[in-house]
Order: structure tokens, then sequence, then C-alpha cells
């Protein structure tokens, strides 16, 4: 939507009062970065550990660097595991089931979705999300339906002669994008759980080069056509409070394989060497995208819109926080905020709900703790203590690191006893032993706060329990995790289904796409789709296809019915047991027989009955019995016809009837 520049400008402004209120209630991207130090453990950064990694990077192995025991990241990678298997190890991710009446809407429903989430990666995504609320407490997922235009060679060959490039087609589908979360922007005063539902805004900030914006803009169905000259060359609008600037970096790896700040970009206009008079719009090295989902009263801004004194959802993208290039009113049949954010260990306190990591973190530090103490022995060990007179030993003679050094005496201890002069301390180490026992016991400890155990966290423990005792205690080691699963599939799992069918629902156009599980083409009519709203059941890991139709009671009410003659009677067994195979994944309807096929089959065994009797009739009868035997014999039932086939339109030859 076209907007006023009063409107833009106060838009503008609501942004920055935005990133205000978010930065300085608290710091939370130190506390992010800290839990990120203890997951990869860089927390060292003490003189002597720089001092002995240096000196072993330029060969020195004799030096002994700080230990940091690995508590948080097995932890961490353990649970992240866990939940990626119940939710992501499926195919398609998200099932579909219907009633007997809509399977085949559902079928169509299953192959854009998995059609959707393959062209989107969204397994990568939501394992990113997993980690992110195993490590933080504190995951965020935009899921939104998104218009994107592509390069026509991703889907076809055609090839536009005139502009001399690929010809572009439009995809519309469902986007899931993890975001970041250092550069999220989110309304702090609702609980995370909440805000699609009672959060006033939700955004997150992307960097982009000078061509990814280009392409970006390119993308968008609609944009501000005026001010994309100004985006291009607007500088950072909005910087304060330094590490709390709109995007942010966090220095973590100090072995990183590229810069972590790569703020400034590279200046191409330089290495180009353009003049400003070729160059008709003064481009920067890099800019900060920012998109914002906000409900807010469009009368506040002054907009010209139908319903305007009443709360709506608006999605705008701002440029370098300082130019509106998009504005978009969500009319979203779900009626949320398209920013989902979980807690997989929610306990009611909001933000200060501790994450798996934080509760284990205290652990490795002490860890780490003793098995330094152990390292500060052997460096003791190595550098052993002395007493010496220096007016009979040089001090440069007794610290010399060669170790085949001499040690020279000074003339006026000539005649003297050496002994007297240098004095070793003697080396004993009582501790290390005892502090290398207690790790074990303070690793276990972990384990009990976490509610995992080695086995889970894929170590060999010896053992003399059977395979009944130990499936037992395995069973007892992932209750924390379903119990994780299960807040997960509520908080956002759930929602996140929703949202996808919803906007299938309401956007998704006539199609034919590649089901990849029954390897056949699906024609995707929207009509259907819309018409079946209310029979579907979308399903995950956690709630699979077979919990939804409970497979199991319908495979032993078959049994049964397939043992009881009265039952078969009553039911029509083929449609029942199609309809079984397709909640299973599998689909056999195709091969059901027509009602003409049917109908011949019926026939041509009554036919066979008749001319078996009359064929043992014709045995030892006279001539003229015979022939009136021969009178008597019906005609023989002809197959149905391609036109009259089954649906397949395959036909019986009278060469397979004989």
């Amino acid at each position: 939507m076209l907007l006023s520049r009063s409107t833009q400008e106060a838009l503008v402004t609501y942004l920055r009062s935005v990133y205000d209120q978010q930065h300085l209630n608290w710091n939370m991207r130190d506390k992010l970065r800290r839990i990120d130090l203890s997951y990869m453990r860089e927390e060292d950064q003490s003189q002597e550990h720089w001092r002995a990694k240096i000196s072993n990077r330029l060969g020195d192995r004799t030096k002994f660097q700080n230990i940091t025991v690995p508590v948080v990241l097995p932890a961490v990678e353990s649970a992240v595991t866990y939940q990626t298997s119940v939710f992501l190890t499926g195919n398609p991710i998200f099932g579909v089931v219907s009633n007997p009446q809509n399977m085949d809407a559902a079928l169509q429903m299953e192959t854009v979705i998995d059609n959707q989430a393959t062209r989107g990666g969204w397994t990568r995504e939501l394992m990113l999300l997993f980690r992110d609320g195993v490590k933080y407490n504190f995951g965020a997922l935009e899921v939104s339906w998104e218009r994107q235009v592509t390069a026509a060679f991703e889907t076809d060959l055609s090839f536009s002669t005139k502009e001399a490039r690929p010809k572009e087609v439009v995809y519309e589908g469902n986007c899931i994008r993890r975001l970041d979360p250092y550069n999220i922007i989110f309304d702090n005063r609702v609980e995370p759980t909440r805000i699609p539902q009672d959060g006033e805004f939700a955004g997150y900030t992307r960097l982009m080069s000078r061509i990814q914006l280009k392409a970006f803009l390119e993308s968008l169905p609609d944009k501000m056509i005026d001010n994309i000259v100004p985006a291009f060359e607007a500088g950072l609008g909005y910087s304060g409070y330094s590490s709390q600037d709109p995007y942010y970096i966090p220095d973590l790896n100090p072995d990183a394989l590229v810069d972590k700040t790569p703020l400034n970009g590279t200046n191409w206009m330089s290495w180009a060497a353009l003049s400003g008079a070729e160059s008709k719009i003064q481009y920067r090295d890099m800019y900060q995208v920012t998109t914002l989902y906000a409900r807010i009263l469009p009368s506040d801004f002054s907009m010209k819109v139908p319903a305007r004194n009443t709360p709506q959802v608006w999605k705008f993208i701002f440029v370098n926080n300082s130019v509106l290039i998009y504005a978009e009113r969500q009319t979203n049949a779900h009626g949320l905020i398209p920013i989902l954010f979980t807690q997989p260990l929610e306990d009611g306190l909001g933000y200060q709900t501790k994450s798996l990591a934080d509760n284990v973190e205290p652990i490795q530090s002490f860890t780490s703790a003793l098995w330094n103490s152990a390292v500060a022995a052997r460096r003791k060990a190595i550098f052993d203590r002395v007493i010496y007179d220096p007016s009979r030993i040089s001090s440069e003679h007794v610290n010399s690191d060669n170790p085949a050094a001499k040690i020279p005496v000074r003339p006026n201890a000539y005649g003297k006893p050496v002994g007297e002069a240098y004095y070793p301390i003697p080396f004993r180490d009582d501790q290390s032993s005892v502090a290398i026992q207690e790790t074990d016991i303070l690793v276990k400890m972990a384990n009990l706060i976490t509610g995992q155990n080695p086995a889970r966290q894929g170590q060999f423990v010896k053992g003399n329990k059977t395979l009944h005792e130990f499936q037992s205690v395995m069973a007892n080691a992932s209750g924390r995790d379903q119990m994780m699963s299960i807040l997960l599939e509520a908080q956002l799992m759930r929602p996140l289904k929703e949202i996808i069918k919803l906007n299938i629902l309401q956007y998704q156009g006539g199609v034919s796409l590649f089901n990849r599980n029954l390897e056949t083409q699906v024609d995707v009519d929207p009509v259907a789709l819309r018409k079946a709203v209310i029979e579907f059941k979308i399903s995950d890991g956690l709630t699979p296809s077979d919990k939804l139709v409970n497979a199991d009671t319908l495979q032993v009410a078959m049994q049964v019915i397939g043992s009881s003659p009265q039952l078969a009677q009553a039911y029509n067994l083929a449609p029942l047991f199609s309809y079984f195979i397709k909640t299973q994944g599998g689909r056999i309807s195709e091969f059901e027989k027509s009602p003409e096929q049917l109908q011949y089959e019926q026939a041509l065994a009554s036919w066979q009955s008749a001319v078996s009797q009359i064929a043992e009739a014709l045995k030892g009868a006279d001539p003229a019995t015979q022939k009136e035997l021969l009178s008597q014999i019906p005609p023989q039932p002809q197959p149905p016809t391609a036109q009259n086939g089954n649906e397949n339109g395959s036909n019986i030859s009278p060469a397979q009837t004989q």
C-alpha cells in the first residue's frame, strides 16, 4: 500500500521506539552470548591459557592449555537429537488425513505441503529452532505466505530473446524461516508463546548486500517505487548503544573462518572504478533490512484504510531503519502475527525460566576448575620451584628454558658445597586424583539436571542389565524429552500446522505437483481443498497419522469383519481396505474393480455353472436329447468394453475369458 510521507515518517519513528523499548529493558544479547561461549567452550580468556595455546600453535607441545570439560554441548545436542527424531524424520514432515469422502483432497494438501517443505528447507529451519530453544529457552520462527520471483531455469527452459535472460515465474507458498535470536524484535511485555495472539509487534533484521537487496526488492509483489532509490542511498538511520545496534553479530569464536563483523562489506563501486557520472545511485556497501509485523490502529498513523480504528496486523519492511519500502495489511484467516515463539522449558515464569544450557553451565564451570587444578599441578611439576643463593648462582641460568643447560656458579662460590647454593623444593600432588574422581560425580549431577544418561549421549556403559531392564532405563531417561515434545507440540507445532493449513486453503491456486511418496502427479484443486477445510487433520512425528485415525483399532475391526460373514455382508470391504491403506501412506483405490467388471464376473460364474450342469447331463444321452440340451445353453456373457470398463479403462478380452 502506498502511504503518505507523514505516515511513513511516523512508522519509522515507531520502529525506533520499538528498538528502544526492547534494548532498554535488559541486555538480552549479552545473555545469549554468554550461553554461546559456554556451549562453544570459549569462555576462558586467561593469560596462561592463551600463552599455552599460542605455544601449541607454534609447535611447542610442552605447554598445557586450560581444559573446559564439555557438559553443556553434549546435553544440548542430545536434547536436539531427540526432538529432531520425533518431528523431522518423517516423510513428509506433516502428513494429512481425513475422512473417506475427503481422502483425495487430503492427498492434494499433503502433496502441496511436502512440495513447499522441500523447496523451503523446512527441516533445516526447524532443526535450528530446536537448538535455539534448548540453548536459550527462546526461539522464533516466521511462517508466512510469500510470493517469490525465480529464474525460469528452476522450473522450465523458457527463455526471453527480447530481454536476453530467462523468463521469470512467480512461486507462491508457505515460507518457514528460523529467526536469529540476536536480531529479533518482539514485544517483551507479553510471554513469548503468547506474542502471536497478544503481542503488539514482532520482527527481525537481516543483513543484505547491494545485489541481494536488489533481488529481494524484485521478489516483492508490490513496493513503494518512489522509495527504492532513497533506500539504496540511505545510511544507517538508527545506531545507539553500540552492541545494541539493529544488526548484531556476536564475537564468539576467535578461530572463526571469516570475519565476524561484515557490516562494512565491500566497496564494489570502488572496485569497479565507476565514476559519479556513470553511477546514478550512490549505493552503500551493506544494508540492514528490517521486517516488522505490528498490530496497530491505522488511525494512529493517519492511514486512510477501512476500519481504521480497529486493531489490524500489518507487515512493514524498512531499509537501514530509515526508509519504508513495503507496507501490507495481513488478511490471513488465522489473524495472528506470523512469528511463532517457543520455550521448551516453560514453567510460567516467562523470561526468567532457565534454559537447559543455563542449568548445566555451573556444573561445566566447576568441573573445569577441578581439571584445571590438575593442569596447574602439571605445570608446577615441569617448572619446579627451588631455593637458590643469588650471590652464587645467576637467576638467568636457573630460569633457562634449555633442559640440558649447565648452571655455572660464580667465583665467590668456588671451594664451597654446591648444595648450599641450590635446593629444589620437592613436588607433591595429592589432589589431582581426587579432582578427577569428583569430575565423574559432577557429570552425573548434570545428567540428573537434564534427565539424561551416558547411553542417551552415545556413550558405552558397562553393565549386566538384561534387554528388558535396559529398555526400561532408557524409557525413563527419555521422559523429560517426551514432556518437552508435548510442550513443543502445544506451543509451536500445532499453531504452525494450523497456519500452514489455513494459508493453503486461503491462497493456494490450481497446480499440478509431483508426490514423492506415491511417485505420481497430483492435480491440486483449490475448490476441493476449501470444501474439505473442516475435515483435515495434519499430523507430525508426535501425533502421526495412525494416532489421528486410530489405525490399531481399525486394523482389529477389519480382521473381525473379515472373519464374520454377517459383518462382511453389511460393509463394502474393498473401499474400507483402500481407506486403511491410504491412512498408512499407500494408495490402491485405482486397482478397485468397477461395478461393470464385478457384474461381468458374477454373470460369467453363473454361466460356467450352468454349462457344467448341461455338460454332465450330455454324458450317455441320445442325440435328440443332446440337441435339446445344447439349445438350452445360455449365451456367454461378454466382458466390459473400454467405454463401460473400469476407471483405468482396462478390458478383459474373450481370450482371457477362455
